[in-house]
């Protein structure tokens, strides 16, 4: 489901109607731009290194700095066959540990090789910021023109057909506009 802009106001700048392509529809090209752009951005992921579930409280460990405070809800993901999806932090012990409640069995130390990811549960944080937001319309109109567009061909007032915009170039149209927000710690890991 979209989260910073509407099928509503992709409409309106596409200026279709309702009746030819449905919420649904353009649904799925505001996710497919979402999940393009909202990975690249500072969302305080952490890479998770380690585990551990003493009396239904789960410690997890990250790499970095995970800049998480309680009562926030995070999603942690591929740390083995546990479910941590809508997790909320209960105690924050340092910089690099904080806890969750977790209904499992307890366990020792257990290292995440390749290591996992905690993630706040929500982009909301971008909602109403216009860079993100123009992006997010800049590749949703993309992929939009992409998928209607004959052959996946955009032609312009001259009928020449425009080479294929889909490509790895895609992003570097509107990385200036995500430029003050691109998670830059990863880079360098």
């Amino acid at each position: 489901m979209p989260a910073i802009i509407t099928a509503s106001q992709l409409r309106s700048v596409l200026g279709v109607s309702s009746s030819l392509y449905s919420d649904a529809y353009l649904d799925e090209i505001i996710d497919t731009a979402e999940q393009s752009i909202l990975p690249l951005l500072t969302a305080w992921q952490s890479s998770v290194i380690e585990h551990k579930c003493v009396n239904d409280i789960e410690t997890i460990t990250t790499q970095t700095r995970h800049n998480f405070y309680v009562g926030q809800v995070v999603d942690i993901e591929g740390v083995g066959v546990h479910s941590l999806q809508n997790k909320t932090v209960l105690t924050v012990i340092d910089e690099f540990r904080f806890t969750v409640a977790h209904d499992i069995a307890d366990h020792t130390p257990e290292r995440v090789i390749p290591a996992g990811t905690a993630t706040p549960n929500s982009p909301t944080s971008y909602v109403g910021n216009a860079s993100i937001e123009s992006a997010i319309y800049a590749v949703s109109i993309e992929v939009f023109q992409s998928r209607t567009a004959a052959g996946g061909q955009i032609e312009g007032l001259d009928f020449a057909s425009s080479p294929y915009r889909m490509g790895r170039s895609l992003l570097n149209r509107v990385i200036g506009l995500l430029g003050n927000y691109v998670e830059v710690e990863t880079m360098v890991q």
